[in-house]
């Protein structure tokens, strides 16, 4: 570090934050602990700057995050370890203020040193702690850039806590595969088959690869390797936990073949050898590669296993069946605000006479490839008696991935919110509204076939997607449809329709399914101008159980981001799941899909969740309801300044719901914010509880439910309800939203309460003044102002009115009379009045 004025160094001792050493860092008479270790990193810039640059003892070569100020870098010394000194070689883009951590399970952080107003060049720390993993946690740039590390390099002794590096050969005999063979004779099996008499040799060019899976995730240490006379000279020993993306161990340069050990620190279940230069005019051959394992520090996180104890799996021949569905309907019915989770599977096959009614909380699925594999002769119903007929609470339950053929030829599925019917073929027809044709509030259809007609009758509002219906009797305000086979045709003016022909962009949700008796995620393909259901086309990729860590109830914060950090994704099973930190989804097409409406509570005021800003991440069937102590932003998709573009594979977020309130006190300031280009946010209902427990104007205060700072996003199917402030806050460019359904806060203590900048209420979507391109369908925004019914709400909607804003068929209503809009968008729609909930309607602006 460079040399400091008095006054700053006076400064900083006397606020007890210790400046760095300004000896030069120790050189060539000791290796650093973290030399060739394992790094990882918050974010890098690009290809050319990984976080192994950072640790490969070469000062020509550099990490580099991401322009923002939240980054770490991160290395794995391998074991446990006392650490003396921390020396950070910066670039030019260097940390003026960062802490240096050590954690002894890549969870738990202590702080070792904190450092403000660095200067960049080198900064020698000394420090005194045990463990195994040292970062440097980013809180200030210098620069406009990221952080920028030459070298980042951990001094200590390991003493006798290094881990015993088994003897036994974990790779022999498994399977291998190989880039190329020179031919039959020389195979990739042959290099882990025991025998120095037989060798893979791979074809005469560069690159090519060997690679050898482990069976399970290992704790790797030691790697053998023994060339034949073609070697490798320049080549990276890599590890993966699901074959795909690689992290590098040990990169090694200007080899001279023969036989060579590496120590390594890491896990995987994949060990590859990427040779980049040969050190002959022939490929790349070897005798044999041995892998070592061992078990000092962290075990590795396993992918697979059981479903835990939430999860009921049946087949036709299940005895008792019919109780088993009574039996969690009975306790789900009325539990609105319970700890209750339950997902029923069903394996493929025909299921005769039964009707499986759906509460709270409760998912039915079939496992089959297709929904037609799982056929059920009966009902899938959800009515609303335990709420006297209204079924506007009808939230928070789903089915999937079924064919149903009603026992009286039509289904009903009487939802609100908050409750998808996905990738079903009703044989029949599907009745929307609950018996009795009490109030309901809905409601989404995606990928479904429906052979009859769908009738809504009571229901307030609908959006269907990318599916077939063979008819639609009704609706009562706003009915959106996109790529729907079958659906009425536009009538906004004088009826409640909007029908797009097509869906831009659509990707269909992830979901379980069997392949013979092995569970598999199949994760579909991203269609545009999607019209009609996806199957039996089935566009995507499948992957394995073991390619997941499958969350059970009891799981930690850490050892989730510990499965992550393998490589591993998620499935988190029916459950509430307490988090003490942050869940940080930081690879590109990382799945993290829930199952029975699994629910994540972050506690004592962290982000429940942040997505990296990388390519096709897929968040599905999950509900994030926030703690009692305020949260900045429950979920977050992309750092602040995200640039990146993901438009030929955006991160999506289906069936994704948040929750302030309601199940109790509950605080956060922003719901979900998108600071990610490309986004596409399919059927999410972000919601400020207005009933249940801990619900009041301050007591269950959100100001935000969705800001979208990232370009080109599309909304399909948003509900977003009660923010104390704007419900959606547009800033991205080129947004598009096709259907959009709101109530206003019930709360507002008064019309001060609300008034901003001269104007009274916040909309219900606001578009930044800044915007100057932007595209919504369908738009309902409704207001009943229970606390104060004489508020009068200026719009429902703002906009700006430049040449590419296009707003189509808005409405705004007063829901008996409890506060009217005195317009629908800016200052354009007539007025609402009276109590008879008549909308009224804009259907385009400008």
């Amino acid at each position: 570090m460079r040399l400091r004025s008095l006054g700053i160094a006076l400064a900083a001792t006397a606020a007890l934050i210790a400046l760095p050493a300004t000896h030069p860092p120790a050189v060539a008479a000791e290796t650093p602990l973290s030399q060739g270790r394992t790094a990882t990193a918050s974010s890098e810039e690009n290809a050319g700057t990984a976080a192994a640059k950072g640790v490969d003892g070469d000062t020509g070569t550099r990490w580099s995050s991401a322009a923002t100020d939240d980054q770490w870098f991160q290395v794995d010394l391998g074991a446990t370890a006392t650490v003396s000194q921390v020396v950070l070689n910066w670039e030019a883009a260097y940390g003026k203020d960062y802490k240096v951590q050590i954690s002894k399970d890549g969870g738990t952080w202590t702080d070792l040193k904190s450092v403000t107003g660095s200067d960049g060049g080198v900064d020698t720390l000394d420090v005194s702690g045990q463990g195994r993993y040292v970062r440097m946690l980013g809180v200030h740039r210098a620069t406009q850039w990221g952080y920028s590390l030459w070298e980042f390099q951990v001094f200590g002794s390991t003493g006798g806590t290094q881990s015993a590096c088994g003897t036994a050969n974990a790779a022999q005999g498994r399977p291998a595969t190989a880039s190329t063979t020179e031919n039959a004779g020389t195979p990739a099996s042959a290099a882990f088959d025991g025998d120095t008499g037989t060798r893979w040799s791979s074809q005469a060019a560069d690159p090519q690869w060997l690679r050898v899976d482990l069976g399970s995730v290992q704790d790797l240490c030691r790697i053998d390797l023994n060339w034949e006379a073609a070697y490798g000279k320049d080549f990276q020993l890599q590890a993966s936990a699901d074959g795909q993306t690689w992290s590098t161990l040990k990169s090694v340069t200007g080899a001279s073949g023969g036989t060579a050990s590496y120590d390594v620190s890491g896990t995987g279940r994949y060990v590859r050898v990427y040779g980049t230069a040969r050190g002959t005019g022939y490929g790349y051959s070897l005798w044999e590669v041995a892998v070592h394992t061992g078990t000092t520090g962290v075990p590795p996180v396993q992918g697979g296993g059981d479903l835990g104890p939430n999860v009921i799996v049946v087949d036709p021949s299940t005895p008792n069946l019919q109780q088993k569905f009574d039996d969690v309907f009975k306790q789900q019915e009325s539990s609105q605000f319970g700890t209750g989770r339950y997902q029923f599977l069903l394996k493929p096959g025909t299921y005769n006479g039964i009707n499986a009614q759906i509460g709270f909380y409760t998912s039915i699925s079939g496992l089959g490839m297709n929904p037609d594999d799982t056929q059920i002769n009966g009902d899938v119903t959800v009515d609303a008696g335990w709420f006297n007929g209204n079924a506007t609470q009808n939230f928070w339950r789903s089915a999937e991935n079924l064919a149903i053929r009603p026992s009286n030829g039509t289904d009903r599925w009487a939802v609100a919110q908050a409750a998808p019917f996905r990738r079903i073929h009703v044989q029949g027809g599907l009745n929307l509204a609950p018996n009795g044709y009490g109030w309901a509030s809905g409601g989404y259809i995606a990928d479904s076939k429906i052979d009859g007609t769908v009738g809504p009758y009571s229901q307030q509002q609908w959006y269907t997607r990318d599916s077939s219906v063979g008819g639609w009797t009704n609706g009562v305000w706003n009915m959106t449809f996109s790529g729907v086979q079958g659906a009425p045709a536009t009538n906004f003016d004088s009826g409640p329709y909007t029908t797009l022909d097509n869906t831009p962009v659509s990707r269909e949700k992830p979901f379980l399914y069997l392949d013979g008796s092995a569970y598999k995620v199949f994760v579909p393909a991203k269609r545009t101008n999607a019209r009609g259901v996806s199957w039996p086309a089935n566009a995507g990729t499948s992957l394995p159980l073991d390619q997941f860590y499958v969350v059970r109830p009891g799981a930690t914060a850490a050892t989730i981001n510990q499965a992550l950090a393998q490589g591993l994704n998620l499935l988190f099973t029916p459950g509430v799941y307490h988090l003490d930190r942050t869940i940080d989804v930081t690879r590109a097409n990382t799945v993290v899909l829930g199952l029975g409406l699994a629910t994540l509570v972050p506690d004592n005021g962290v982000d429940a969740m942040h997505v990296a800003d990388v390519d096709g991440v897929r968040l599905a069937g999950f509900l994030i309801d926030a703690g009692s102590t305020n949260s900045d932003t429950l979920l977050r998709i992309g750092e602040p300044g995200s640039s990146a573009d993901h438009s030929a594979n955006p991160t999506t977020m289906q069936d994704v719901f948040v929750r302030i309130g309601g199940a109790g006190p509950g605080l956060a300031t922003n719901s979900v914010v998108v600071n990610s280009n490309n986004v596409v946010i399919d059927h999410t209902w972000l919601w400020r509880a207005d009933h249940g427990s801990g619900v009041g104007w301050n007591t269950n205060r959100a100001d935000y439910g969705l800001r979208v700072n990232g370009n080109d996003v599309l909304a399909t199917g948003l509900f977003v309800e009660h923010f104390n402030k704007y419900d959606v806050y547009w800033s991205g460019e080129r947004g598009r939203t096709i259907f959009f359904q709101n109530e206003k806060a019930y709360d507002a203590p008064n019309a001060a309460a609300v008034t901003h900048d001269g104007i009274v209420g916040y909309a219900a979507y606001k578009v930044a003044d800044s915007v100057t391109t932007h595209e919504a369908w369908g738009l309902g925004s409704y207001c009943n102002y229970t606390a104060d019914p004489t508020i009068v709400q200026a719009h429902g909607f703002e906009v700006p009115t430049g040449p590419g804003i296009r707003m189509h068929d808005l409405l705004v209503i007063s829901l008996g009379g409890k506060g009217q809009y005195a317009h629908v968008v800016n200052s354009t729609g007539a007025p609402t009045s009276g109590t008879d909930t008549v909308p009224s309607k804009v259907t385009s602006f400008p």
